[in-house]
């Protein structure tokens, strides 16, 4: 989740202004990047307690050594800090006290992949030191609702307070899932209307692959992925597939469109977030929002704004792919080649989009409501989901090849997708191995996860 703004940016005088902040974001394919993001649950051995923000070795006090050692440089909202930045890289709080990894815009990712694996190696150096470890998976495991402690953050106050008057499971979302998700670049606006599409209608098969949500305080759920499903009853206004995406004439009016329907949360304003759940920007761009009345929206507050809608894929200056749960460090790499081998080459770009072309919008919906119980195993089209996932791993392991990113030794990046390829081949997802564990070698107990999958 984003920092505070540090600067406040221009009035937005025009509407016309909101779909230029978009189209900033169209770049030749010389400059396309890879922005990875991971978050992870930290916990306190032996009894895996969720960690708060205050006291002797709280989540204020590892942001500190990760300042003292490694040189992150801190975000202040008030007297905490909640963030800290080394070059364009950041670390962020999630509302539970999940430690988000933002990663600097990178061109291959055998170097995003180095990235997270530096970041790691800095959080087992503090957490052997501090008695925490973080672990990957996008659900808790074991703790309640009740059990997790809130980040001192104004921004969660207000959505904490808002979710409950919209939804059942919006403070799940907050403060008991994680994901991973990868930020990806567009040449133009048909460049982009063409990746929204096909990732949008594959955000389920990457649910599938990346499943590793099968508990709930201590206890399987019924789920491969229930972070996935948790999102289907957070808030509809926010959330989802957007059919509308898949309709004649879409592009970025079209979400601009969306955006201003979607109810506003806070407005950020001399270091506080004032409260504006449920207000319209659409007001706001008339001078007409009661918290701020004869005031125009700046830049800083679209920008905000664009951050607070939370659909499968989500378009600001770049696409984010939003579908996945969390999990251990190879699948952190995973991500990135599954979506840069889909997206940025063109012949993988094209054949991804043959695939999904003919999906009607009850094909797509019922992807979106069946993957998150059943996985790899759910029924389409007269076969499965895994027989499509097969199909959309060997797609993207083209795309990488002919991409021909080598590192030192000369490897190209499709090494880091082969843990995607045995998950499809075999149809046993990080959910289905940890269930079987669970009636098996753990004995009943989700506490050996802590053991087994921590990183």
């Amino acid at each position: 989740m984003s920092a505070p703004p540090t600067s406040r940016g221009e009035p937005i005088t025009d509407r016309r202004q909101l779909v230029e902040y978009l189209e900033k974001g169209n770049k030749p394919a010389a400059d396309w990047r890879i922005g990875t993001e991971h978050e992870k649950f930290v916990f306190r051995g032996p009894d895996h307690a969720p960690v708060p923000y205050a006291g002797p070795g709280g989540i204020g006090e590892i942001l500190g050594e990760f300042q003292k050692r490694f040189g992150w440089q801190p975000v202040y909202e008030g007297d905490n800090v909640i963030a800290l930045t080394q070059g364009l890289a950041n670390i962020s709080l999630e509302p539970g006290g999940q430690f988000e990894l933002s990663g600097a815009p990178l061109t291959s990712i055998h170097q995003t992949c180095g990235e997270v694996g530096e970041h790691l190696s800095q959080v087992r150096a503090i957490g052997q030191d501090l008695g925490f470890g973080m672990l990957g998976l996008g659900f808790n495991p074991k703790w309640k609702r009740s059990d997790i402690p809130w980040m001192p953050k104004g921004r969660y106050k207000i959505m904490g307070d808002y979710m409950p008057k919209v939804g059942t499971l919006g403070l799940d979302m907050m403060t008991r899932t994680c994901t991973v998700q990868v930020n990806l670049d567009f040449a133009s606006e048909a460049d982009m209307v063409k990746k929204f599409r096909v990732s949008l209608a594959l955000q389920p098969i990457a649910t599938a692959l990346f499943a590793a949500s099968p508990f709930t305080e201590g206890k399987p759920n019924g789920f491969q992925s229930f972070r996935s499903h948790i999102w289907t009853d957070t808030d509809k206004d926010r959330t989802g597939d957007l059919p509308f995406v898949f309709e004649d004439g879409f592009g970025f009016e079209r979400y601009v469109d969306y955006a201003l329907d979607v109810p506003m949360y806070f407005v950020y304003r001399d270091g506080k977030y004032l409260d504006a759940s449920g207000l319209s920007f659409r007001d706001y761009l008339d001078g007409k929002l009661p918290i701020l009345p004869g005031e125009l929206p700046l830049m800083t507050d679209w920008s905000d704004h664009m951050t607070t809608m939370f659909p499968e894929v989500r378009l600001k200056k770049y696409l984010e792919m939003r579908g996945a749960d969390a999990g251990p460090w190879g699948r952190l790499c995973a991500l990135p080649a599954l979506w840069v081998g889909l997206l940025y080459d063109g012949a993988a770009l094209d054949a991804a989009w043959d695939l999904v072309k003919g999906w009607s919008r009850e094909d797509r919906a019922s992807l979106r409501r069946d993957v998150p119980r059943l996985g790899l195993s759910t029924p389409f089209q007269g076969g499965t989901v895994q027989d499509v996932a097969r199909h959309v791993v060997d797609i993207a392991r083209e795309g990488l090849r002919s991409r021909a990113r080598t590192a030192g030794m000369g490897d190209d990046e499709t090494h880091f997708i082969e843990p995607l390829v045995a998950i499809a081949e075999s149809g046993r997802s990080l959910s289905t191995e940890m269930l079987e564990k669970y009636e098996t070698v753990w004995a009943g107990s989700v506490d050996p996860a802590y053991r087994d999958y921590a990183y």
